[in-house]
């Protein structure tokens, strides 16, 4: 498949940018299927799928001004990635700017949250997954995809991150997580309960001013997004994260998509990816102009 370099209608300098996307094409900790490496830039040729003007929201996205810094060297381990990307993140939260972090395996998210500047306002994180990735370490490694909200839990403290959409959790996690007090609501939950009422109780234990989104994409049932590294049924909806996104936009600060494995299918996940980060642009524009 032909590989766009660029997101659709990103077409202003870093200076000028509101939103600005980085790719990071690593999946060494991946335990299942790898592929997640080649994500950032399937995601960036599906962009070009879809109109630039959003129907909800009356926002032409060619206008919003948004800058692609292309994607991180590939590197050796997940303590390398994480460096460079924190490296490429801080300046992007520094100037004010949002970033928007394609993986990539869910190692690479944690260094974006890492980034996010000390005397900046206190940001909460809303992690979407399948699994609770809440292991201090993995096959050795404390920077592998299974440890990922427990770094960025050592960010920001266990009341300013909740997991979303969890469904797959080993034993040890759970009894870690009873000491720690990291807040996590079920997709049966969400099933049961409906979308509107578990994201708001989700906001509601972010108190935060700010928040952060990280979605590992098998947060989506693999009934519409197959081509991912670990699969797992009983999954939420794409308007499910899409509301998601809507009702975070006030507060949104960052986002990242994680674990797109895109040879897994025929291009479905990759174009479902590239089309919530256009909602995201789109949803926090509107946010933003207050509409």
């Amino acid at each position: 498949m032909p590989r766009l370099s660029t997101f659709a209608d990103a077409n202003a300098s870093f200076e000028q940018a509101e939103f600005v996307l980085l790719g990071v094409p690593f999946d060494r900790t991946t335990s299942f299927r790898p592929g997640a490496r080649f994500g950032p830039d399937a995601i960036r040729h599906h962009s070009w799928n879809f109109e630039s003007y959003d129907l909800e929201t009356g926002i032409d996205l060619s206008e919003i001004p948004v800058h692609d810094l292309g994607n991180t060297e590939e590197f050796g381990s997940a303590t390398e990635m994480a460096d460079s990307v924190r490296e490429e993140v801080r300046p992007i939260h520094a100037a004010g700017k949002f970033p928007i972090v394609l993986g990539g395996d869910h190692a690479c998210a944690p260094p974006s949250v890492e980034a996010y500047p000390e005397s900046a306002p206190t940001l909460g994180v809303l992690y979407l997954d399948a699994h609770m990735d809440f292991r201090s370490s993995y096959l050795g490694d404390p920077r592998s995809h299974g440890c990922s909200s427990r770094r960025m839990l050592e960010k920001v403290g266990a009341k300013n991150i909740v997991v979303l959409g969890v469904r797959s959790v080993s034993r040890e996690e759970m009894d870690d997580n009873r000491s720690v007090g990291m807040s996590y609501i079920t997709a049966h939950e969400i099933a049961r309960d409906g979308i509107q009422t578990t994201v708001r109780k989700a906001l509601d234990l972010l108190k935060t001013p700010r928040l952060y989104i990280s979605l590992d994409i098998d947060a989506i049932d693999p009934a519409y997004a197959p081509a991912t590294g670990t699969p797992e049924p009983f999954g939420l909806t794409p308007r499910d994260v899409k509301y998601i996104i809507g009702e975070a936009a006030p507060r949104l600060a960052g986002l990242d998509i994680m674990e797109v494995a895109p040879d897994y299918d025929r291009g479905n996940t990759s174009a479902l990816a590239a089309r919530l980060v256009r909602e995201a642009i789109a949803r926090v524009t509107q946010a933003r102009r207050g509409r």
